[in-house]
Parts: structure tokens; sequence; C-alpha cells
């Protein structure tokens, strides 16, 4: 990108908030209501349960689920929950089942909002984002409301309503390692044999081990995110043998596990997430989100509804979203690592401080805090990745669902059992 955008032009065109988002409390709903709110943990944290309490009147209970149990609990049991926190990769498996109704946009105060990567497929600025993968806003609509089909164009109804989104990458242990990791290749370096980890979640994994083939000039993809049968083979056959070679100490399937393996020093190079990074680090501990040369392997996550849900619960559904969209919860997760779906909103909830280190790649003036008031950085350090640009601007693939899905699901067990 040739000229950075500063942070005003990132806001320019977006409608003028004038004072704090939530500068006035939510009418409280006279009989309480319990939204159900299944999803895979990374943003259940009790202080947004709290504060949904506390403004809305609204008690949000949380069940944590992995990522395939997500898919699975939608796919099987829609009525046990009233809102899903689903990743958009699944939508590929979600969608066609018909349990989803999609949100009608109608109801969302801050839809226009909405960052375009979304609803355009590009950057605020107008930059195309990666198309390799399920980009999200390729499952982003629906034909109808409750339909099972996706929209080719913008339609009044949304699959989900993003909330966070990322740009994953390897995470290290500086002080463990030593020298200078620059590249995903260094996953499956000799060098770091069992103090290696890759995550056990099929769809995610094996978009991991395409970025590390890839890298060591292995196999060269058409499309990391839709693999031909032949590039899932050389791709699970590198793994296996990095496996019998004794590279990997260990496969995780939740953040914690990733947590536990990376602060004991038992691994030093993993597949990790940024709220475990986060964990990492508040104990004191070194651990980088490593920038590396081939680019970051980027996921979105977003709220979606069951068609089950109607009358008062519906309403205090759509209340809720509003209320995720509208700032403080924005800028709570951003201060995670995460990036959230409405730029403008979590900005008015953010020093300029933290909005300069987080947002705009600056180097902090004062500490910064995790959301749960645990020291990340000291003034002087930089975020890892630099700016909002550089990280969303340095995806090269989006996580996935294949048409080869089942082969590939087959094949990576293979390799987890090899």
């Amino acid at each position: 990108m040739s000229t950075k955008p500063t942070r005003r032009s990132v806001l320019k065109g977006a409608a003028a908030l004038g004072t704090t988002a939530l500068a006035a409390p939510y009418v409280h709903a006279q009989e309480m209501v319990t939204l159900r709110l299944a999803g895979t943990g990374v943003n259940a944290y009790n202080e947004i349960a709290e504060k949904a309490m506390e403004d809305l009147g609204v008690m949000v209970e949380y069940t944590t689920l992995t990522s395939d149990d997500v898919v699975r609990r939608a796919v099987t049991q829609p009525t046990s929950f009233d809102l899903l926190d689903t990743e958009y990769w699944m939508l590929k498996k979600i969608i066609p089942t018909g349990n989803i109704l999609g949100m009608d946009t109608t109801r969302i105060k801050y839809f226009d909002q909405i960052v375009p990567i979304f609803t355009k497929g590009e950057l605020p600025d107008g930059t195309k984002i990666a198309d390799q993968g399920t980009a999200p806003y390729e499952v982003s609509f629906l034909e109808k409301q409750g339909g099972e089909d996706f929209a080719t164009e913008t339609t009044q109804f949304m699959t989900a309503i993003p909330t966070v989104y990322n740009a994953d990458t390897l995470g290290i242990r500086p002080d463990l390692i030593n020298r200078p990791i620059e590249s995903w290749a260094e996953l499956l370096n000799p060098e770091f044999a069992g103090k290696a980890s890759i995550l056990n979640i099929p769809s995610i994994g094996i978009m991991d081990a395409a970025m590390v083939a890839e890298s060591m000039g292995e196999v060269t993809y058409a499309d990391k995110g839709n693999m031909t049968r032949e590039e899932i083979d050389k791709t699970i056959a590198l793994m296996i043998e990095a496996k019998k070679a004794g590279q990997f100490r260990a496969f995780w399937k939740d953040f914690n596990e990733s947590v536990n393996l990376m602060a004991s020093g038992e691994v030093v190079i993993q597949s990790m997430w940024s709220p475990a990074v986060t964990a990492v680090k508040s104990q004191g501990i070194p651990c980088v989100y490593q920038p590396l040369k081939e680019g970051y392997r980027a996921w979105a996550a977003g709220l979606t509804l069951p068609t089950h849900v109607s009358g008062r619960t519906l309403d205090a559904a759509y209340e809720f979203i509003d209320w995720y969209l509208s700032g403080w919860v924005g800028a709570f997760l951003n201060r995670q690592g995460y990036y959230t779906a409405v730029l403008s909103t979590a900005e008015e909830y953010m020093s300029p401080a933290e909005w300069s280190y987080w947002m705009e790649g600056g180097a902090a003036t004062e500490p910064m805090l995790s959301p749960t008031g645990d020291v990340l950085a000291q003034p002087g350090d930089t975020r890892d990745g630099g700016s909002y640009w550089e990280r969303m601007g340095g995806v090269a693939c989006w996580n996935a669902v294949m048409d080869e899905d089942r082969y590939m699901v087959r094949k990576w067990n293979e390799f987890i059992a090899a």
C-alpha cells in the first residue's frame, strides 16, 4: 500500500456518533431475558456478560465448545442456543441445514458501519482482501431469510453479524529461540524437534500445514483453502514425515492447551490464537505473535440466529447485537488483540494511546493492558505485526471448508494417528 491511510480516513463517511455510543442506557425489559450463547469461547468473557446485564438487563449464558462441536451443535441441536458465535468458514457446513434464520440488516443499527471485509471483500480503503480460502464476504448474505443458499450479492439478510476477526500466525517463545523467525517453514525446522505444535482442528490445521508446505517449496497450491486431493495428499505426507521424525510435542484443540504448552516451555513454536498469546504474556512470560514473510492465515467470527428464536428473545438478541457493535465490546476485544467489526464505535471507548498501539502500529506511550487489566506492553513496545493495515493487508488466505472436506478430514486424522 503506497500511502498508509490515517485513522480518520478509516472513519471518513461513517455516520457521526456525536457522543459516546452508549451515552444513554438501553431500556431494560420488564421481564428478565436469558440469551444462551454458544461458541468457541474465545469471546466468552464474564466481563461482557456482566456489562450486558448492566446495560441491557439481559442475562448471557455461555456454552463453550470446540470449533468442530460448534458445527455439530448447529447442525444437530439448533434449539439448544439462542445465538451462535460461529466462524465464517463454518457457515458452509451450517447454512445448508436451514437451521439459521439470518440477520435482518434493517434491524442492525450499525450495519452501514461494518467494515467492508464482510460486505464487499475489501479493506476500508478499498484494497481487495485475499480470496484464497473462504473469504467472509463470500458467505455473508442469504438469498432469503432462513434460506439454505448463499447470495452472490448484498441482500437484506446476513448469515451472521460479524463480531471479531484477526490475522493469525505462529506464536513463539523468543527467549527460548534466541534468533529471528521469519517463515512458516520454521514450524518443521528440525531445530525445534519435540518443541513444536500444531492445532488439531482439521479445517484450520490443514491451512497452517499448507502455509508451511508452500513456504518450504514442497507444494504449490492454486487455492490453499480448496485443495485438490493430490495437494491434500502431498501436504499430509509432509506432516506425517515430520511427526514420525519427532517434530511435534503435542496437538491442541483449544487455546488453553496452547497456553499451557507455551507457558511451560514445552513448546517454543506453534499454531496460536491471539487470546493464547495474550494469556501467556499476561503471566509475564515472553511470547510473540510472529509476523512471517509469507503472510497471515485469517479468520472471522460472527453471531447467528437459529430459526427457533422468536418474540421477546428475538428482540433481545437484536438488542444484544446492536450493543455488541456499539463500542464497549469492540474496545474490550481490541485490547485482546482482535479487530472489531465496527472500528468507529470501538475507537470511542479507547484512549488515543490505546488506539495508536492496537490499531495504528504506534509505540506504546503508557502500559497497554489486556481486557482483564494485565500489562501486555510497556512504553516503547509496538504491537506484533504492526498496524491494522499491515496485518489485514498481509493476509494470504482465510480459514475454509474445502470441496474435498471429508477426504481432507480423513487424511488429517491419518496424520494425527500416524
